[in-house]
């Protein structure tokens, strides 16, 4: 039995962290002997390098770890990502105090001058600390790479690669504090760390309430980093000195440029928090603008565009409440109100009537017509204390005034004005495109919907037909009116399968052509699942008895075609029966298997009128699909075409290809009727096996 492993990064992960642990377990063991050692004045006989290097593996195994972790956040969460930070460090914290409180409550005993308990809680922080260093470490390379350039990446690059690097500068045995080297690979760091730090574009995409969110995270994390370089590297005075972490220029390193990005996003977004507020507030006046310019376009009506303006209006001057009036015509006035009862409304308007105090401001655009003056009132007797009144103009007239409340007295300056004219301007000629293009589409509506009818209809029916060597396929199809109901299409299944179809939607014109496009939804959805005929009708009538009127139903037939076994699987839902010419006979035939209409029964019951038919083709027998408006076109003396008329047709020109039998069937049908002039819709799929 063979096992397959999947090499996931889920995979790799939990390996890194294993080891990992490993790693730490052994050093941490060789510790505690070398203090064993000590103790008993004997040589332990393990190289001093060797826990420096599980100590070094250590590292890289969680930077591992870390990496293939953080991969799978959003990067554009940035508040989630310092979350993560900040929930590392408390745990760390939490750890790291228990062992603090541990050690004070035991301060008088002989167990807190054990060197075995020493080390190894010295060691547990060690690695707790690490874990902090690097997790923090890879968020902030997340937060750096935001929108990154192919120089920055460079930069990272090269200063992550002398990080990982400097995890095994403690095998070189120089004294950190004594080496020139160190100071010069150090300062290089430090410096490539402060250029780094300014990387900060996610500081931008933060709104008000994230910037907050951030500043207390980074504060918090900011504390972490001093409290954990106070704790690794101002060892209890009784610590031997080989277990002091100074020697590691990784984590010094990695405190250094923590620190760096912690304070300059710090900085950043204090400095940037002033221009929150306003500039949301800019984006929002913007955002609205542009909803109220485009409110035709998404399909707005009146009294949508008025909502909008309302809300717009009063989100950007801070209003407490407002009402719209807008009179459309004698019969239909538009009113709106937020956060005012109509008996508060009326009151208003008796003081706005009344009151003396008011201040009037001509309309730019308008300065002879008074009516469009915009009116600012000082109210006394009320829980409000201004009112801006804005007139709403459509077409050169006042239909309609806007209010906007204020608890504050003067609540309305000069910028806020100018907003409230500006979107009251675009609400107006909103308003005026809204009922101009009304009007239109009254006027070219019949027009308009024969034009979209055309391009969904020529949308339905597919360029090209999907064969291949065993068979040759040509369809044709022309609408009585100017858009028609019929449909066909293919689909290929596999290198030999087809499925093929050919429907009728009952009606004519442009609900016809609309009941098209969801049967070609429906068809190319379930074709897709390679299903047997009979259930392919099934499940095709249980979705549109979902969306199709009740008035409405659809006759169709599906082919299920296999050239590698030369066979045929179909079943008919109502449609006319397929004309099927047999070489071997040298006669045409019609399948006349029964079936009822999809969308007729709309229930599980449509099951027991499906019947499926299997049949084995040969070379050059020929299978004609069509549609009613072929049988049943009638010439001036009111006889039809006929299906007799049909198949002698087939059995005298089985010789040709599909494209000649069809151009010899329509040019027969013209000449029978005597004129091109249609009463319902033809339509002709012609398949030949090869």
């Amino acid at each position: 039995m063979s096992i397959n492993f999947k090499l996931t990064p889920k995979f790799y992960m939990r390996l890194s962290m294993v080891l990992a642990i490993l790693l730490w377990l052994i050093a941490s063991l060789i510790d505690v002997l070398q203090v064993f050692a000590i103790k008993n004045g004997v040589e332990l006989g393990i190289s001093p390098s060797i826990p420096l290097l599980l100590m070094d593996f250590f590292y890289v195994f969680i930077i591992v770890y870390y990496r293939f972790r953080i991969r799978k956040v959003d990067s554009g969460n940035f508040v989630d990502l310092l979350w993560r930070v900040f929930a590392i460090g408390l745990v760390t914290t939490i750890i790291s105090l228990a062992f603090r409180l541990f050690y004070d409550s035991i301060a008088d005993t002989v167990l807190a001058k054990n060197e075995f308990l020493n080390v190894f809680i010295t060691s547990v922080n060690t690695a707790i600390i690490s874990v902090f260093l690097i997790s923090t470490f890879t968020v902030w390379k997340k937060l750096i790479l935001y929108q990154k350039s192919k120089r920055l990446l460079f930069y990272w690059h090269a200063f992550e690669l002398l990080v990982v690097g400097s995890i095994f500068f403690n095998l070189t045995g120089l004294e950190l504090e004594e080496s020139l080297i160190f100071k010069i690979v150090f300062a290089a760091m430090a410096l490539m760390s402060i250029i780094l730090s300014g990387n900060l574009k996610w500081v931008a995409y933060l709104n008000f309430k994230q910037k907050w969110k951030s500043i207390l995270l980074i504060v918090l994390i900011t504390i972490y980093i001093f409290y954990f370089f106070a704790e690794l590297y101002v060892p209890p005075a009784e610590s031997m000195d080989f277990l002091n972490p100074i020697k590691s220029l990784f984590v010094i390193t990695l405190f250094t440029f923590l620190l760096f990005y912690s304070v300059f996003s710090l900085l950043v977004i204090l400095f940037n928090l002033p221009t929150s507020s306003v500039f949301e507030r800019k984006m929002e006046e913007a955002i609205n603008f542009q909803r109220l310019s485009q409110s035709i376009q998404s399909g707005e009506n009146e009294e949508q565009i008025f909502d909008i303006l309302l809300t717009s209006s009063m989100n950007a001057v801070y209003a407490t409440a407002g009402w719209i009036e807008v009179s459309k015509d004698e019969s239909t006035v538009h009113f709106i109100n937020k956060n005012i009862s109509r008996e508060s409304i009326n009151r208003v308007k008796e003081q706005v009537m009344s009151s003396k105090s008011r201040t009037v401001m001509k309309n730019p655009l308008s300065s002879s017509n008074t009516d469009t003056d915009r009116i600012l009132v000082t109210l006394k007797k009320s829980s409000y204390k201004s009112v801006f009144v804005v007139p709403i103009t459509v077409q050169n007239k006042v239909t309609g005034f806007m209010y906007l409340l204020s608890e504050v007295s003067d609540g309305f300056n000069k910028e806020m004005i100018n907003i409230i004219n500006t979107f009251a301007s675009q609400a107006s000629i909103s308003i005026e495109n809204f009922r101009l293009m009304g009007e239109a589409i009254s006027n070219e509506r019949y027009k308009e919907e024969l034009d979209i009818a055309k391009r969904v209809q020529r949308a339905l029916l597919p360029e090209k037909l999907d064969h291949d060597e065993n068979f040759s396929i040509h369809a044709f199809t022309i609408a009585a009116a100017e858009v028609g109901g019929d449909y066909y299409d293919t689909f290929r299944l596999s290198d030999h399968k087809f499925a093929i179809v050919i429907g009728d939607v009952s009606g004519k014109g442009t609900s016809a052509a609309f009941h098209m496009s969801q049967m070609k939804g429906i068809f190319q959805s379930l074709a897709q699942m390679d299903l047997p005929a009979d259930e392919f009708l099934f499940r095709a009538n249980k979705a549109l008895s979902q969306c199709l009127e009740r008035t409405s139903f659809i006759t169709l037939t599906y082919f299920i075609l296999d050239t590698h076994s030369k066979t045929m699987q179909f079943s008919r839902a109502g449609h006319c029966p397929t004309l099927y010419y047999s070489k071997r006979d040298k006669v045409a035939q019609y399948f006349q298997n029964k079936g009822l209409g999809l969308g007729i029964l709309r229930n599980d019951s449509f099951r027991k009128f499906i019947h499926i038919n299997e049949l084995a083709f040969e070379k050059d027998d020929i299978l004609v699909l069509y549609t009613d408006g072929i049988s049943e076109a009638s010439n001036a003396q009111g006889e039809e075409f006929g299906y007799d008329r049909m198949k002698s047709l087939l059995e005298k020109n089985a010789h040709y290809d599909p494209v000649m039998i069809q151009k010899i069937f329509i040019g027969k049908l013209y000449e029978f009727c005597g004129t091109k002039d249609l009463n319902d819709d033809y339509t002709m799929v012609v398949i030949k096996f090869n």
